[in-house]
């Protein structure tokens, strides 16, 4: 699929929930209020979004990871003028996103990135966090999931 006239940007996120219904998060430090976000993030050059997904989380949490199955995919489009850091063209952003299991690893903090702490939340608590709305996608996607109902990203 081609965006002619826009950048665009793919980006890969594992929805990590382990047995204890806590859900792995990391805290994007990024925006004017830092929020909480799947851990994920753009795929480099060459990379495909399974490799972007695990590579990501390894870096942003500690943890290596297995990706179970795709949950879905969402897109949304920044324009020039909104877009951070400035940019003279709309920017389009998909965003992958995978169901993940821990397979090994520790719990860490990322240093210098763009998250910098990383940490099981219990999944009844998530609604009371600043977060950015990839969270609820994605928990909704692995909602879909597991219930057999077909679910597509807003």
């Amino acid at each position: 699929m081609s965006f002619p006239g826009h950048d665009v940007r793919i980006g890969a996120y594992a929805v990590v929930v382990d047995a204890e219904d806590r859900v792995l998060l990391a805290l994007w430090n990024e925006a004017a209020t830092p929020a909480w976000t799947l851990p994920g993030g753009g795929a480099e050059e060459g990379e495909t979004p399974e490799e972007a997904a695990c590579r990501e989380v390894r870096e942003e949490t500690g943890y290596a990871v297995e990706l179970v199955r795709l949950l879905g995919e969402d897109a949304f489009t920044i324009l020039a003028a909104e877009r951070p850091g400035g940019g003279d063209r709309p920017l389009v952003s998909r965003r992958v996103v995978f169901e993940g299991r821990i397979v090994g690893g520790e719990l860490r903090h990322e240093v210098g990135g763009t998250t910098d702490m990383a940490a099981w939340i219990p999944l009844a608590e998530v609604t009371a966090l600043e977060r950015v709305a990839l969270v609820d996608v994605g928990l909704r996607l692995l909602s879909d999931a597991r219930s057999g109902a077909p679910g597509e990203a807003p």
